[in-house]
């Protein structure tokens, strides 16, 4: 997901698109602990797509705090 992508979305659906991406990350993880992933960069990618998220949201924050 790119970073413009991530800014066109509303703060819950911000929060929504986290928890979902975190669930996505654990099935990942289990998933791979049993059988290895075809590529398993994708588990790395997910990371960084909940830390775009969660930095976005952040941000967001501190400008709110600001105002």
């Amino acid at each position: 997901m790119k970073i413009s992508e991530i800014r066109e979305l509303s703060t819950p659906d911000l929060l929504e698109r986290i928890d979902t991406e975190r669930t996505m990350l654990v099935r990942m993880k289990m998933n791979h602990a049993i059988t290895p992933l075809d590529n398993p960069q994708k588990l790395k990618q997910a990371k960084l797509t909940i830390a775009r998220l969660l930095t976005e949201l952040r941000t967001r924050e501190s400008k709110q705090k600001s105002k």
